[in-house]
């Protein structure tokens, strides 16, 4: 039975959320107006290669905002892949897959800066500041940080998964993004670094009267339909249940010839009743840009083996070229070195320019 603060809590959660799609179409709608106003910064975890969650997910649409004329930077979070593992795995085989995906999906290096953490030093070293204006018990309620406690069992967790959103907050702040796509469940990150922004300017000060020396980033909220994976269950690398970026139209098929469906014949579009069959057919829609209804309407009594194969044609079809691309960039180590070199020297000019003003504002410039 829900108590009155439990349905205080949710109805200011929906309030807020309310509030952030309103500004979230605000700013759509700004971007066409004047796209030389915003700066988004948005990125990966190099624990794997990318695949269709990602492309649908986040990946398209940050090639849609580079081309709406937004200043986009791309961060390979590689400090991050040690938060909640023991050690980096083959580290710099998937940081260097992670900006051939980039490119082959049609990021543009003249367009958009990609860069790495750990290549970043005065990004990082704004974590010192940072970590004063948060309390343990803010990141203990961080709902990343709560989960991964959660899953451990009560095992300790490292200082660094503890400092995960501080951590994220460096990353937007210090090359001042003003916007940062999420899906609603990243909101707690975003405002914890509006929170430090805002604390920031509070407790120190602006080297510039008019301007804090952080922006406030707004979320740019994401409306993609969440995908399952082909087992029906959340999309994961560990389950198999991917379509990789990287794989062979076989590989595809192949993934796909053991996809879950259900023992209806005749195919609908119904997500709540038949989950497994409509997540197949908002794939092929989301490939095609045709309306799952009508795919289902068109396959009709085929059942499952004409969704499969649907299916199959629809994501082979729409990611052949970016395959073709992929190949062709795995194949120039050379370039791909030159593109992250010539992002982190941006990068890190940005980063030094955003640390003197931290510590003209600290008072630490001796």
């Amino acid at each position: 039975m829900s108590t009155s603060e439990d349905i205080l809590a949710n109805s200011t959660n929906e309030a807020s959320l309310a509030r952030s799609r309103a500004r979230s179409a605000e700013i759509d709608a700004a971007i066409d107006t004047d796209p030389s106003r915003f700066r988004m910064l948005t990125g990966d975890r190099p624990t794997g290669r990318l695949h269709l969650g990602h492309y649908f997910g986040t990946l398209h649409n940050r090639v849609i905002l580079q081309d709406r004329g937004v200043d986009t930077w791309v961060l390979v979070a590689d400090y991050q892949v040690i938060t909640d593992r023991d050690g980096v795995g083959p580290i710099r085989e998937r940081v260097l897959g992670l900006v051939a995906d980039y490119l082959a999906v049609g990021l543009d290096p003249e367009r958009t800066t990609i860069f790495n953490h750990s290549a970043i030093p005065a990004l990082n070293q704004l974590m010192l500041p940072f970590l004063s204006l948060v309390t343990e018990s803010e990141l203990h309620r961080n709902p990343t940080v709560k989960a991964e406690l959660e899953a451990t069992d009560g095992r300790a967790m490292s200082g660094l998964m503890l400092t995960y959103p501080v951590h994220q907050a460096a990353d937007i702040l210090f090359c001042k993004a003003n916007i940062v796509p999420v899906g609603q469940d990243q909101l707690p990150h975003l405002e914890q670094s509006r929170l430090i922004a805002q604390r920031f300017d509070k407790r120190y000060g602006r080297v510039d009267p008019e301007h804090p020396v952080f922006p406030r980033p707004d979320a740019l909220l994401s409306e993609v339909p969440l995908l399952l994976g082909t087992d029906g269950a959340k999309m994961s690398k560990s389950r198999g249940n991917t379509i990789e970026l990287a794989m062979t139209a076989d590989e595809t098929a192949k993934i796909l010839r053991k996809a879950k469906t259900d023992a209806d014949r005749v195919i609908t579009f119904d997500p709540v009743n038949r989950p497994e069959v409509s997540n197949l057919l908002m794939m092929a829609s989301m490939a095609t840009g045709e309306a799952p209804e009508a795919i289902a309407e068109r396959i009709g009594d085929g059942g499952g083996g004409v969704l499969k194969a649907t299916v199959t044609e629809a994501l082979n079809d729409m990611l052949a070229p970016i395959r073709a691309r992929r190949a062709e960039l795995v194949a120039n180590e050379d370039y791909l070195l030159s593109v992250l070199a010539a992002g982190n020297e941006k990068a890190t000019a940005q980063a030094e320019a955003t640390l003197n003003e931290v510590r003209q504002a600290m008072q630490m410039v001796y």
